[in-house]
């Protein structure tokens, strides 16, 4: 019986791990970009602790796939030694702001996709596209120009990764203890937020959708790095992340004979599936489509915005704000701080209606 290649067990385990997490996040409501509405609107934290909970999850899975050396976590693109900060910063702000107008993140947009909405597809089309232009096209040119200009190359300090947990070993840590000392900061935060809410402890649809969110992350790494691990031709491991995937996605479909399906891909169209399963289950699929011209623009407007976004920033609400925090990278948290920020800032300027009274609104309230 032939073989079948280690290639195609990847593209197979990423397109099931896929229609898990959208199954998961159609079911339970899980949304980044709904998190921080919740927060700003109603004040409302279940969404956002759901959220934590995941990233939670998905660093105590991860640091152990690492600390057993199950998994090589410095071979992920987030723990670089080039330290992206700038582009951390203004791409996060940029894909938060975009988000807030499309009403949902990147993988916010693959779930309503698949649960029906033409609007969605609009977004992915746009999202993918102004993606593929910032990794290498048009875009690219002044992505790569500003990452030349700000970019830290931390190996002049000594570093050879960007990791929260080797910033502690420079005090004198040895390697181990400080990912250790790392992690058990970053997880006991995260864990005391989420449940010291009695509210959110009786949530059970949060807490399902985050645990099962969180968890999918250490085993789509064990997938990349383990499964799908080749000597001779070693790729970068990798995990959720729903902004470049998206791009490739759609260079696939328009160049089938000369592409691959990678985890990525596979994992978006995964993910579109489960949730059209799950809304078809429960009775909630149904078409939808831009109320008028102005509903329209403001969402392509969106769209190109967290397209360009997410790759300056190495990824989106998923991508960075909890696969790239599961790696514990400094960049991640930069890129986390950042788009939480963009979409507060997003939401004020709908309320608003211009960036004057948004930012007025927002500093006052501060």
């Amino acid at each position: 019986m032939e073989e079948i290649p280690t290639g195609l067990i990847v593209v197979i385990m990423g397109f099931g791990l896929g229609i898990v997490f959208g199954a998961t996040a159609q079911r339970t409501n899980f949304c980044t970009m709904g998190a921080i509405s919740d927060i700003v609107i109603m004040g409302k934290f279940n969404r956002f602790r759901a959220w934590m909970l995941a990233t939670a999850v998905a660093i105590v899975g991860s640091q152990a796939l690492h600390l057993t050396e199950t998994v090589d976590l410095t071979r992920s693109i987030y723990l670089s030694a080039n330290l992206g900060w700038f582009g951390a910063i203004l791409g996060g702000l940029i894909f938060g702001f975009g988000m807030t107008l499309t009403g949902g993140c990147g993988n916010k947009t693959l779930i309503r996709l698949g649960a029906g909405s033409l609007k969605s597809l609009v977004v992915a089309l746009v999202l993918g596209i102004f993606a593929y232009m910032t990794l290498r096209g048009l875009i690219g040119l002044a992505r790569v120009e500003i990452e030349g200009l700000t970019n830290i190359d931390l190996k002049e300090m000594g570093l050879a990764y960007q990791g929260i947990p080797d910033l502690l070993a420079l005090a004198g840590l040895a390697p181990a203890t400080a990912r250790f000392v790392a992690t058990a900061v970053a997880v006991g935060g995260l864990i005391w937020f989420c449940f010291k809410s009695t509210e959110f402890r009786a949530s059970r649809t949060d807490l399902i959708g985050g645990l099962i969110v969180g968890l999918l992350i250490p085993a789509a790494w064990y997938v990349t790095g383990v499964i799908g691990y080749d000597e001779f031709e070693p790729a970068p491991v990798a995990a959720f992340t729903f902004v470049n995937p998206v791009g490739e996605s759609l260079q696939y479909l328009m160049t089938f004979t000369g592409s691959n399906i990678s985890f990525g891909i596979a994992a978006v169209g995964g993910v579109i599936v489960g949730s059209f399963v799950s809304a078809k289950a429960a009775g909630e699929f149904r078409f939808e489509s831009f109320s008028d011209v102005g509903d329209m623009l403001r969402h392509i407007t969106g769209a190109a915005l967290m397209g360009t976004g997410g790759i300056m920033a190495l990824g989106c609400t998923i991508g960075q704000g909890v696969t790239g925090m599961s790696t514990l990278a400094v960049g991640s948290l930069i890129a986390l701080f950042s788009i939480v920020f963009g979409g507060i800032i997003g939401i004020k300027y709908l309320e608003e209606g211009s960036f004057g009274r948004a930012l007025s609104s927002l500093f006052a309230r501060s």
